[in-house]
C-alpha cells in the first residue's frame, strides 16, 4: 500500500480514481502513483459493445497537427494510468478506460518490462477497436490513446440512444399507418396512388385541354433548337476571335519594338580568302574541339559573339553547336554569325547534339575594343524576343483555326455575305504579306482586348524601355 500522508490533493483525487478502476500493479519500476494492473482486470466481459459515440456539428473529426503535438505534451508529464503485458482479450481493459476517460482527455498505458512476446502494435489495435479512441503514442514503452472529440460520457450516450430508439420507433408507427392507409380500398378510383405530381394526371390534362404536337412540329422544334445552339456556338467563336486579334496586334507591336533597338551589320566588302586545303584542315580541328558555345532558343545576341572573341583569344577555331532542327535556319544563323563576328565560316556539320558551326577567326584577326557589339540583343531581350514570336506564331495558328471553323459554321447556317468579308479582309494585307488585324474589329474591342490583356506585356515593355 501506498502512504497518502505526503500525496498533494490532486495526487490524492488521481489515487483515488484509480482505485475505482482496479487493482494496482505491485511491481512498479518507477516513481509515484503505482498504476493499474491491467492484467487482472477481466479478459472479457458479456454483452460488451464499443461505446455510443456522436460528433457535433460543424467540428472536424481529425486532429490537426498543433492538437495533436498539444496532447502529446500533456501525456508526457502524466503519470501511466495501467500497466499491460497481454497482448490480446482486452474488454476490461477497455472498460476501465472508457470510464477513466469521463475524467482524463487521455489515457497512458506502460508496458510491463522482463515480459516475453509483447507487441505494442497488437495491444493498440485491439485497445483502438474496442474502445473508437484516437491513437496519439506508440513505442515499446508506452501507449496514449486520446478518446476522440466524439466520445460522450455514459449518461450523455444512453440518453441519446434512447432518444433514437424512441425516434425510430415513431417512425416506424408512421410507416405503419402509411401502409395501412395505402392498401385500403380508395374512394375516388385511383387504385392507391396519388393523382397529383404524377404521370396519369399529366397524360388527363394533356388529353383534356392539349393538342398533340406532330411529327412534323417535332423535327421543327429540333430543328431551331440545333440552330439556337449553333448562332450561339457562332457568335462565341466571333468574340474569341477578335480577341486573337487584338492579342496577335499587341504582339506584333511588341516584336516590332523589341526589334528596332537590333541593328543588323551589314556583310563586309572585303573579304579574307582561305583555299579549300585550309577549310578542310579547319574543318577537323574544329570537329575535333571538345569545348564549344551552345546556341540556345535566344538565337544570336551579344553575348555569344563576345564568347566568339574570347575562343579566338587562345585558337584560331571556335566551334558552335546550334539546337535548331531545320538546316536553313541554321544557315541563316551561320551567317549572321560570320557577318557580326567578322570571322569565315568553315562548315556546317550535323552531329549528335545538333549542327555544329566552325569559324575561323582569319589570319589578319585583330580582337576588336568592346567584344560585346552593341547593335545586338541583350539575353534578356534575346529571351523576349523569343517567346513574343512564338506567341505570334501560336496566335496566328489560333486565328487561322478559328477562321476556318467560322466559315464552316456560316456555310452550315445559310449566313450570307461571308465572301465579300473576305474580299475586304484580302485587301487589307500589307505588301509583305502580313495581315492588317486592325481592319478585323472595331476600335472599341481593340481597347478592350487590350485593357484586358494589359498585365501580360507590361513586365516586358518596362524592361524594353529600361
Amino acid at each position: 500500500m501506498q502512504n497518502t500522508d505526503d500525496m498533494t490533493e490532486e495526487e490524492l483525487e488521481f489515487n483515488q480514481m484509480l482505485d475505482e478502476l482496479g487493482p494496482r500493479f505491485v511491481d512498479w519500476w518507477g516513481t509515484g502513483i503505482l498504476p493499474v494492473d491491467a492484467d487482472l482486470l477481466p479478459q472479457t466481459i458479456p454483452g460488451y459493445k464499443t461505446p455510443y459515440r456522436l460528433l457535433p456539428t460543424g467540428m472536424r473529426s481529425t486532429l490537426t497537427n498543433t492538437e495533436l503535438t498539444n496532447l502529446r505534451k500533456l501525456a508526457r508529464n502524466l503519470p501511466c494510468h495501467f500497466a499491460l503485458g497481454r497482448n490480446r482479450n482486452h474488454q476490461g481493459l477497455a472498460a476501465a478506460i472508457v470510464r477513466l476517460w469521463e475524467k482524463s482527455l487521455v489515457v497512458k498505458i506502460a508496458i510491463k518490462r522482463g515480459i516475453q512476446n509483447t507487441n505494442n502494435k497488437l495491444m493498440a489495435e485491439e485497445i483502438k477497436n474496442l474502445t473508437g479512441g484516437t491513437l496519439l503514442l506508440r513505442n515499446k514503452f508506452y501507449i496514449v490513446i486520446y478518446r476522440g472529440k466524439d466520445f460522450l460520457p455514459s449518461s450523455v450516450a444512453a440518453a441519446l440512444a434512447e432518444r433514437e430508439e424512441l425516434t425510430k420507433d415513431i417512425q416506424n408507427v408512421e410507416e405503419q399507418g402509411r401502409s395501412i392507409s395505402i392498401a385500403q380500398p380508395p374512394d375516388d378510383g385511383l387504385d392507391g396512388h396519388a393523382l397529383a405530381g404524377t404521370l396519369a394526371e399529366f397524360q388527363e390534362a394533356q388529353a383534356r385541354w392539349g393538342r398533340e404536337v406532330t411529327a412534323k412540329e417535332q423535327e421543327e422544334m429540333k430543328e431551331a433548337s440545333s440552330r439556337s445552339e449553333k448562332e450561339k456556338l457562332f457568335r462565341k467563336l466571333e468574340h474569341k476571335l477578335s480577341i486573337a486579334q487584338a492579342k496577335i496586334h499587341r504582339a506584333e507591336r511588341l516584336l516590332s519594338k523589341i526589334e528596332a533597338s537590333m541593328v543588323l551589320a551589314d556583310p563586309c566588302d572585303d573579304r579574307e580568302m582561305i583555299t579549300d586545303e585550309e577549310k578542310s584542315v579547319f574543318r577537323r580541328i574544329g570537329l575535333r574541339l571538345k569545348s564549344y558555345l551552345p546556341l540556345g532558343i535566344r538565337g544570336v545576341f551579344d553575348g555569344v559573339i563576345e564568347n566568339m572573341h574570347l575562343h579566338w583569344k587562345h585558337r584560331e577555331v571556335v566551334k558552335l553547336i546550334s539546337k535548331q532542327k531545320t538546316l536553313s535556319f541554321v544557315e541563316e544563323t551561320a551567317r549572321l554569325l560570320e557577318y557580326e563576328s567578322g570571322g569565315i565560316l568553315i562548315a556546317i556539320e550535323r552531329v549528335p547534339k545538333g549542327y555544329a558551326l566552325i569559324f575561323y577567326r582569319g589570319k589578319n584577326y585583330r580582337r576588336p575594343i568592346n567584344i560585346r557589339p552593341r547593335n545586338l540583343l541583350t539575353k534578356a531581350k534575346a529571351l523576349k524576343r523569343v517567346v513574343a514570336m512564338q506567341r505570334h506564331e501560336a496566335l496566328s495558328q489560333h486565328i487561322a483555326q478559328l477562321e476556318s471553323n467560322i466559315k464552316q459554321m456560316k456555310l452550315d447556317l445559310g449566313i450570307e455575305g461571308y465572301d465579300e468579308q473576305e474580299e475586304d479582309s484580302s485587301d487589307s494585307e500589307n505588301e509583305d504579306g502580313t495581315v492588317d488585324t486592325s481592319a478585323s474589329y472595331d476600335e472599341d474591342q481593340d481597347n478592350f482586348d487590350e485593357s484586358s490583356d494589359e498585365d501580360e506585356y507590361d513586365d516586358y515593355n518596362e524592361e524594353i524601355d529600361s
